[in-house]
């Protein structure tokens, strides 16, 4: 897979074949030791334009366990850069489609980066309100699916520290 299997979706299409696309796609860049450009991939599939009942959602809940067990599993001397800065800016700068929703997901991305890695900085020059676990779930209840907020909890919940979360990238 290259990325002309998400190119054929430029023109909208940002349904649940996109977002099969999208997962697809970060899975062949995990295995191709791209951890950065697989969490890339995961941010697009969050941000397709789903209704919740979708059968690609069904079978593949959104990616938050992905996400986490990418950061979680990728090796010291393999570039992830600082995921926590990623979903900071990310979250921060959102803009339309479905602005509202995309920005919680990334905040609640931000919020498992912090968890599997505290040694990560967030960006001391972007002045940024951080929100509470509790602000993301709230906004989570009011712009994800049904049953988004319980599936980000438990992911949060069950998140494990990197074992070399003292490194710093």
């Amino acid at each position: 897979m290259d990325w002309t299997c998400l190119h054929r979706f430029r023109d909208g299409g940002r349904d649940g074949a996109f977002y099969l696309a999208c997962l697809e796609y970060g899975h062949a860049l995990w295995l191709r030791q791209l951890p950065a450009r697989a969490l890339l991939c995961l941010d697009r599939a969050m941000g397709a334009d789903l209704c919740g009942e979708e059968p690609e959602l069904q079978t593949w809940p959104l990616p938050y366990a992905a996400m986490t067990w990418f950061m979680q599993h990728t090796p010291a001397d393999v570039f992830i850069g600082n995921p926590r800065v990623h979903f900071q800016h990310y979250a921060d700068r959102m803009n339309e489609p479905r602005r509202e929703q995309r920005r919680w997901r990334a905040w609640a991305c931000w919020a498992l980066a912090r968890a599997v890695n505290p040694a990560w900085p967030a960006d001391p020059r972007h002045h940024v309100h951080e929100p509470s676990v509790d602000d993301i779930a709230a906004a989570l209840d009011g712009h994800g699916h049904p049953g988004e907020t319980a599936l980000w909890q438990k992911v949060l919940k069950n998140t494990q520290r990197r074992p070399e979360a003292g490194h710093a990238y």
